[in-house]
């Protein structure tokens, strides 16, 4: 399927140079490699993906695939690398980061990643720190806040090793467990309210803020729906502006940094913060608006240059995570997507737009991502409570939705 002329809203496509077509090493299959695969295909690139797992969710939307373990097949990796235009990380582990990063030394083929912002944001002691020497608005740290509070691993992104609590029991007994098993945690305030999400480029002191999106989670705050255009007021969409740009200015960025906050009385405060291609948001914004993130990352990578990309949306968009068993449809978060081995992009998918999915006619249990867009939020959701109802009539589930299948 082609990207049609949503691909070419705001920027120019820089997926071809010359007649010849981009060539991008994505490492790493999983939920950061779907979005980048997605993205790169959407942009007309070639992709090459490698991951050590034949069954990464990205074999599926790769123009090839090499099984490879990244740590121990240097000289595969240097190969590989020689043929490609650029490199696109898609991986958190330190030493898989490090050996991209040399390899892209060597062969001088650029890699998109800022290693310092990086070493910032991959940690959220140091980023707090950050927050709080500079009077960006964050969650109060215990023992400075009361209960309830959200314990979190230090060097995790997502909702891996995310804990809610609640009582001073529950909190005796959760500081006795980190106590034993050693983990790094940090304790703050559970805020509840929305949240948003912001992604920013960066390069050579200047900041572009792109479309703001809203996050909707499942019980164990894993991100399950994304909705473009978010529902925020314009003071603070352009609060939340100012607050990504002064973030970027600070860890300098190069690249690209995701912005995570919540509401709060009228204040944004930030949750967490990312210098790399994030999972989700970004195909949302393409399809709400046409802006490519990975052509803008290429672009700034090979090329030298950022473009500002024109960010009228232009349509609304759900892209949502579902489960589906003998006798339930389930709204989960994106972990569900990253065991489900090699995915299919699936256009026209029960009415849907597209889905990412692992979805074969009988079978019993699946997962999809499914993208929907319309004119308005109104019809979006519309759109998307049809697709839920022609899934049930055509797989014969029952009427039993779990997770927030209705509106919420």
């Amino acid at each position: 399927m082609g990207s049609g002329s949503e691909g070419e809203v705001g920027v120019q496509s820089q997926g071809s140079c010359g007649g010849m077509k981009m060539r991008i090493l994505v490492a790493g299959g999983k939920l950061q490699g779907v979005e980048a695969a997605y993205l790169a295909k959407k942009a007309g690139m070639d992709v090459v993906l490698v991951d050590k797992a034949a069954t990464s969710p990205a074999a599926g939307l790769c123009s090839s695939f090499r099984q490879l373990d990244l740590l121990r097949d240097r000289m595969a990796l240097l190969e590989l690398c020689q043929d490609v235009d650029l490199i696109i990380s898609a991986v958190e582990n330190q030493e898989v980061l490090m050996a991209l990063a040399e390899a892209s030394l060597q062969v001088g083929v650029p890699m998109a990643w800022d290693e310092s912002a990086y070493e910032i944001s991959a940690s959220k002691k140091k980023s707090d720190a950050l927050f709080a020497r500079h009077g960006v608005p964050a969650p109060l740290y215990w023992p400075d806040c009361g209960l309830p509070l959200i314990a979190k691993l230090d060097g995790s992104s997502g909702s891996r090793g995310v804990r809610q609590i609640a009582t001073e029991r529950e909190l005796k007994s959760f500081l006795q467990e980190i106590g034993l098993s050693g983990e790094d945690y940090i304790m703050q305030e559970f805020i509840g309210g929305k949240s948003y999400s912001l992604e920013v480029i960066g390069f050579e002191g200047i900041y572009i803020p792109l479309q703001v999106t809203a996050l909707e989670m499942d019980e164990d705050f894993d991100c399950k729906r994304v909705v473009a255009p978010a529902d925020l007021p314009p003071s603070l969409v352009n609060q939340f502006r100012e607050t990504a740009i002064k973030i970027a200015g600070l860890v300098n960025l190069t690249g690209i940094m995701d912005v995570e906050v919540i509401e709060q009385r009228g204040v944004l405060k930030v949750l967490e913060i990312d210098a790399r291609l994030p999972s989700q948001t970004p195909t949302a914004v393409y399809h709400s608006t046409g802006v490519n993130m990975l052509e803008l990352l290429a672009n700034l990578y090979t090329r030298g240059e950022s473009l500002t990309p024109e960010l009228t949306p232009c349509k609304a968009v759900i892209y949502e995570h579902i489960l589906v068993t003998p006798g339930k449809i389930e709204f989960l978060g994106e972990h569900i997507m990253a065991g489900a081995g090699p995915l299919a992009l699936v256009s026209d998918f029960f009415g849907a737009n597209e889905a990412l999915t692992n979805f074969t006619p009988g079978r019993k249990s699946w997962v999809a991502t499914l993208i929907i867009t319309a004119a308005s939020r109104n019809e979006v959701w519309e759109k998307r409570c049809a697709v839920l109802s022609r899934i049930k009539k055509e797989t014969h589930q029952p009427a039993l939705y779990q997770g927030g299948g209705e509106a919420e």
